[in-house]
C-alpha cells in the first residue's frame, strides 16, 4: 500500500495522524466498553502513540517523526498531575521547533556532521587551490564550517541557515573568524555558482530537486558534497567511507562537469 501525502507540511501531517488516532482508539474504547475491558488513561495513550506512529508512517512522515508521534499523547498523560509548571511542556515544544524550523516545513531535520565526515572534508580541501570558497547548505550549529574555516584561513567559508537558533549560535560563533560568516537564508535563494565546494547533510527529501539546482547554477570543476543521503538515479563521481557508527559516507558529484583542464575528475 503506498503511502499518503494529503498535506505538504510534515507537520500538518504528523497533526492529521494524531487527530486521526484519537477518533480511532475512541471507537475501539467504546468497543472495549461492551466487553467491560477498561484499559485505563495510560493503556488508552499508549495505543493512541501506536496508532499515531503507525498513521505517521502511512502518511509519508520520515522515519524520526516515528518516536515524537508514539510518545506524544502518552507523555502528555504521564506529565498529568506531576506539578509540572504550566510552562514546561510549551518551553520545550518551542525549543524542538526552534532547533528543527526546517524539519517542520522542509523535511531536513537537524544533522551534525560529525568528527569523520569533517576529517574527509579536510583532506578533500587540501587538494584544491587556496582561495577556494566553501558554502554549507543548512549549517546547523556550524560546528565544522568553523572548524574547516579555521584549518584554511585562505579560503571563504558560508553557512545558510534558517532554523532560528541554530542559525542565532552559529552566527555568534562564527562573529570572530574573518573567514566564515552566517546567513539567514534559505538554500534555495543561494546562487551556488559562487562556490567550488557546496556541501550539505540534509534529508532524502530535497536532494532530486538540489540536485536539479546545481546542475543548472554550478561551475564545471565544482563539487557537490553531501553527507549521507543520494540523489536518486545519478552515481556519485567519488564515495569517501566514514568511519563512524553510522558506517555513512560522503557522496561526490560535479554537477557543472568536469574542469577544462580535468582538475575535476574524481581519482
Amino acid at each position: 500500500m503506498p503511502a499518503i501525502a494529503p498535506a505538504r507540511l510534515p507537520i500538518l501531517r504528523a497533526l492529521l495522524a494524531q487527530l486521526l488516532a484519537v477518533a480511532l482508539v475512541w471507537l475501539l474504547l467504546l468497543g472495549f466498553a461492551r466487553w467491560d475491558i477498561r484499559p485505563g488513561l495510560l493503556g488508552a495513550a499508549l495505543l493512541q502513540g501506536g496508532v499515531a506512529a503507525w498513521l505517521g508512517q502511512r502518511l509519508g512522515l520520515s522515519p524520526w517523526w516515528l518516536p515524537i508521534n508514539l510518545a506524544f499523547v502518552p507523555g502528555l498523560v504521564l506529565l498529568h498531575g506531576q506539578h509540572v509548571p504550566g510552562w514546561l511542556p510549551l518551553g520545550a515544544f518551542a525549543l524542538l521547533l526552534l532547533l528543527n524550523w526546517n524539519a517542520f516545513g522542509e523535511r531536513v531535520p537537524l544533522y551534525l556532521s560529525g568528527a569523520a565526515a569533517e576529517r574527509q572534508l579536510q583532506v578533500r580541501l587540501a587538494t584544491l587551490p587556496a582561495g577556494f570558497r566553501f558554502i554549507d547548505l543548512g549549517c546547523g550549529l556550524a560546528g565544522t564550517l568553523l572548524r574547516l574555516a579555521r584549518a584554511h584561513p585562505a579560503g571563504q567559508f558560508v553557512g545558510v541557515e534558517t532554523a532560528p537558533l541554530p542559525f542565532a549560535l552559529s552566527w555568534l560563533r562564527c562573529l570572530r573568524q574573518p573567514n566564515c560568516s552566517i546567513r539567514l537564508r534559505s538554500l534555495w535563494r543561494v546562487d551556488l555558482g559562487d562556490y567550488q565546494v557546496v556541501y550539505c547533510f540534509l534529508s532524502p527529501a530535497p536532494m532530486p530537486a538540489l540536485w536539479q539546482k546545481a546542475r543548472n547554477e554550478m561551475r564545471p570543476g565544482a563539487l557537490l558534497i553531501s553527507n549521507s543521503f543520494a540523489v536518486p538515479g545519478v552515481e556519485p563521481a567519488q564515495i569517501l567511507p566514514l568511519d563512524d557508527w553510522r558506517h555513512s559516507r560522503l557522496l561526490v558529484w560535479y554537477p557543472g562537469g568536469t574542469a577544462p583542464d580535468g582538475s575535476g575528475a574524481s581519482g
